[in-house]
């Protein structure tokens, strides 16, 4: 009998993914669990082995997790860990595999991580990297529209919190200079309103006045570059170029999203008016932010104290 040949896990990736559809999973859900198959079959090849089905063992998915916990957080591996579960029930259910490799695979304890928080002078560093010489009314200037827009997506992100998708996915309807609110369609395709500041306002007002004359003008899509609508993508490789232009590391639009929440909570806002506008529907995000706040607001304390200056 010929030797049978164990599948690439590329090939079974695509057969997961087209069952996920049919099962009308969201989007997103769909990339989060065929993207931890992708990273899982990475690893594999970083270490030298096929990547193949045969390779799906629970020693290999532990290991695999273990590689995880020395640079994510531990949110950041269940997930990964959730979506490889989904797939090995999918291979068992589909007759690929009489069991499930990630049968009895608990989540190493892993120390959450300190979240990236940006402080005033980055924040001013990266501002300034958005400044261009002043442009010519009525004239499409690509620097002076990539500076203005690049200065709307960093005081968006920072001022209502947006992810990244939120951001690219807003139309020209959803923003409301009058009345200073963005509307956000966010996951699970729940809408929000979040208001912006006087500053942020504009930003986006200067931003406009140079959408007029762009070659894309006719897209209803807030962002634009030049190629048309700005993906979140586009957005993350403008804030990795405004990063080092700005001598910023680790810029990402998620730190944009925790310096929100960082500065909300600091500034004395309300937890729940917090999840609102940052659109949670459960507080296991918000104990993440609340538990960095409590440790500035006790360092201030304190300071303000100064017990060591008493004696």
């Amino acid at each position: 009998m010929p030797e049978s040949v164990s599948p690439y896990l590329d090939d079974l990736v695509s057969a997961f993914r087209r069952s996920l559809r049919r099962q009308q999973k969201a989007e997103r859900t769909i990339v989060l669990y065929t993207t931890s198959v992708r990273m899982f079959g990475d690893w594999l090849a970083a270490q030298g082995r096929p990547v193949t089905l045969d390779q799906l063992t629970k020693t290999a998915v532990r290991a695999w997790l273990d590689s995880l916990i020395e640079r994510n957080d531990a949110s950041t591996v269940k997930t990964r860990l959730a979506g490889l579960r989904r797939f090995s029930r999918w291979l068992r259910d589909e007759g690929e595999t009489e069991t499930v490799a990630t049968e009895g695979v608990e989540i190493p304890e892993v120390r959450d991580r300190p979240v990236r928080v940006l402080d005033d002078d980055e924040l001013r560093r990266l501002l300034r990297a958005c400044q261009v010489p002043r442009g010519r009314a009525g004239v499409y200037d690509r620097p002076v529209f990539d500076g203005r827009r690049d200065e709307v997506i960093v005081r968006v992100l920072l001022d209502c919190g947006l992810r990244a998708a939120e951001l690219a996915g807003l139309t020209l309807d959803d923003v409301d200079l009058n009345q200073e609110v963005v509307f956000v369609i966010g996951k699970g395709n729940r809408p929000r309103a979040v208001p912006f500041s006087a500053s942020t306002g504009s930003a986006i007002d200067r931003y406009l006045r140079s959408r007029r004359v762009h070659p894309h003008v006719r897209s209803d899509r807030f962002l634009l570059s030049e190629r048309g609508p700005m993906s979140g993508d586009g957005i993350r490789w403008r804030l990795e170029v405004l990063g080092k232009a700005a001598g910023v590391d680790d810029l990402h639009p998620h730190a944009f999203r925790h310096t929100f929440a960082h500065r909300y909570l600091v500034a004395g806002g309300q937890e729940r008016d917090l999840m609102m506008l940052a659109g949670w529907r459960s507080t296991a995000m918000l104990a993440v932010y609340a538990r960095t706040t409590a440790v500035e607001r006790a360092h201030a304390a304190h300071r303000r104290l100064g017990l060591g200056d008493q004696l």
